[in-house]
């Protein structure tokens, strides 16, 4: 039996420090709508799988373990306080797939350098977590840059959908799975963010249970109608050993650099700017978080949510830190799921009744994915679906980062600056976007002639 929280106070925890240690059923309880969504969401994780095979040329086995190992690293934020959905760093996959492909042939060589990519990124997040300049940064970093970092993830999520899926890839993959992706997202979209579909919720029982599993009835819609369309294989369930227990051995034997070798400081070296690109693409989730986190705190009073920058790099920078030593990852380990904290908060939105605690239903969410991308049942009916659903999880981010980017923006000139960054951030890169944002804020919006009255 969970420990029950006083409404207006903070769900119990441990004090570790900066962390706070919460253990599922001892200080939060199970939520099965979250529970269930994670059993089909973890078609998104499982999304790694073909990425990891085709640029870093290890076996599906091999991916697999690698996920899995992966997805038991995610649970660490809610263990150690973190009220979120942790995920990968998504809008930078493009640009460590190209920082691999056109510098390292495939190999051991390939992997070093992917090792020492990640252990960069794992540094740059303990950096900003230790001496708590992701704190004051995020407090300090004006409205419209802000917005337009939040902006430029969006439109790289939606641009990312129509544009080639891999450096050697013809098409998109929307152009590979048009009707599955659309149909898909906008009944995502519906589920989630129509007011039509909220008043009808409040009339219809089987509606309001239908909504409360977020983006899952679009992930088995997309299950049904892409062998319709003939886009996808019809899915065929394998039983299996029913639970796939990862290859260890053959996983250290193939990635870890404590068997193939440790990068040279020339590596580590060279790897140094996409690391901080993909740090400052990383920081628009702590944004993002903010917003969500935020947002889903001021519509209850029931518990205070605790939300440290400090913390969530931290915790991120230990996952990378893990997978660069045991199972390198071109996804890397981001502090954000942006579009199921997204979906976990707006049902956080409906009462106490709905869902008890914040940390109950991202920890669930996260405890769940763990076991669920490794039994053999769900991995074989969810692979045929894995590009569809990583599309409908993209889509739905990008839909949720322009509208916290608008709602962001206090004045017109805020709203101008981050649309301009954003577009800049999508197509340029991170560090071309950021840039601009700045120049901009200090060309227009920065007035050091204001009185200290009107800054007032």
């Amino acid at each position: 039996m969970a420990m029950v929280r006083k409404d207006g106070a903070e769900q119990p925890y441990i004090p570790l420090g900066v962390f706070k240690l919460r253990i599922p059923f001892v200080h939060y309880r199970f939520e099965f709508p979250e529970a269930i969504s994670a059993c089909l969401m973890c078609a998104t994780c499982l999304g790694a799988i073909p990425v990891l095979t085709e640029y870093m040329g290890v076996s599906y086995e091999i991916a697999w373990s690698m996920v899995i190992i992966n997805g038991f690293l995610y649970f660490l934020h809610a263990l150690l306080g973190d009220p979120v959905v942790p995920g990968w760093i998504t809008p930078a996959i493009p640009v460590v797939l190209a920082y691999l492909t056109a510098g390292y042939p495939m190999g051991p060589e390939r992997i070093q350098a992917l090792v020492a990519l990640q252990v960069m990124v794992g540094a740059v997040f303990f950096v900003m977590g230790i001496t708590g300049a992701a704190n004051r940064l995020i407090r300090a970093i004006p409205a419209s840059i802000q917005a337009g970092i939040l902006m430029g993830a969006g439109i790289a999520a939606v641009i990312g959908e129509f544009a080639k899926y891999s450096p050697d890839a013809s098409v998109s993959r929307f152009n590979v799975y048009r009707w599955s992706i659309t149909l898909s997202a906008l009944l995502a979209y519906f589920i989630l963010f129509s007011d039509t579909f909220r008043e009808m919720r409040k009339k219809n029982a089987l509606l309001n249970a239908f909504g409360k599993y977020g983006m899952l009835p679009a992930i088995i819609f997309g299950i049904v109608v892409g062998p319709m369309f003939g886009e996808i294989p019809a899915p065929k369930i394998e039983i299996g050993t029913f639970f796939f227990i990862p290859q260890f051995g053959a996983l250290l034997d193939a990635v870890s650099p404590f068997r193939i070798g440790f990068p040279s400081m020339q590596m580590y070296l060279a790897a140094i700017p996409t690391a901080i690109a993909a740090y400052i693409i990383a920081f628009g989730d702590f944004v993002t978080t903010d917003a969500l986190i935020g947002g889903a705190a001021k519509s209850r009073s029931d518990e205070i949510i605790d939300f440290n920058p400090n913390r969530s790099n931290l915790i991120s920078a230990l996952r990378n830190f893990i997978m660069a030593l045991v199972a390198p990852y071109t996804q890397l380990c981001g502090p954000l799921w942006a579009a199921v904290t997204a979906s976990t908060s707006q049902r956080f939105k409906e009462g106490r009744t709905a869902m008890d605690s914040i940390f109950s239903g991202v920890g669930t969410f996260r405890m769940t994915t763990a076991f669920a991308v490794a039994i053999y049942p769900i991995a074989t009916l969810v692979r045929p679906v894995l590009p569809v659903a990583l599309s409908v999880t993209l889509l739905v981010q990008g839909y949720i980062c322009a509208g916290l980017a608008i709602e962001m923006c206090k004045t017109d000139k805020d709203r101008c600056i981050a649309g301009v960054m954003g577009a800049i951030l999508a197509c340029k890169g991170a560090a071309w976007g950021l840039g601009v944002g700045i120049i901009l804020h200090f060309l227009l919006a920065w007035n050091p002639l204001k009185s200290a009255s009107e800054v007032k």
